[in-house]
């Protein structure tokens, strides 16, 4: 079994970490905060917009059972990536669409990825950064497994569902068993 891990922002990390949860493959998500320049992040810090870093999660999962080019089909499904620093009212460079690559494959696969989608005008003008990763920062513990926690929460009923839904509905042959 060989483990992979992905780093992905696409607005709020709850959505993403609500899909992949459901996810064939994916062993773990961790909610998290990158691509900024102050050491150990609160999200009250972040929210503000003053560190510089993105919400992300960190997917990792078994790259026998799914592929990082699976990882970016979903990735680029359940967000908009031609919104710069918003995801629907969310807004500020903390929910920036980014992918931060761990090694040259990821950023060259990122990259093919978004030509790809251009190419084939499933997206068009799409804004995703593709960066390195750099120090990486768990969020505090109420973020993680926020949507499991919380679905009746109006944000997750308004925002996370629908995602998990168009997740469930466009990508049945990547749904954990008992997902649903």
């Amino acid at each position: 079994m060989a483990k992979e891990t992905a780093t992905l922002g696409g607005g709020c990390f709850w959505c993403l970490e609500a899909v992949y949860d459901e996810m064939k493959g994916v062993d773990h998500v961790e909610s998290g905060y990158t691509g900024g320049q102050v050491d150990n992040p609160s999200y009250q810090a972040v929210c503000a917009g003053t560190t510089g870093h993105a919400e992300v999660v960190q997917v990792t999962y078994d790259t026998d059972v799914i592929s990082y080019d699976d990882v970016l089909n979903v990735f680029f499904t359940i967000h908009d990536p031609t919104t710069l620093n918003r995801q629907g009212a969310d807004r500020g460079t903390q929910y920036r669409s980014a992918i931060y690559y761990h090694d040259d494959a990821q950023k060259q696969a990122a990259e093919a990825k978004i030509a790809e989608l251009e190419e084939r005008g499933v997206w068009s003008g799409i804004v995703t950064e593709v960066s390195a990763l750099g120090d990486y920062y768990k969020a505090e513990a109420y973020h993680q497994d926020y949507f499991k926690n919380n679905p009746n929460a109006g944000y997750c009923r308004v925002v996370v569902a629908p995602k998990v839904n168009k997740f469930r509905k466009e990508f049945t042959q990547h749904l954990k068993q008992g997902a649903r």
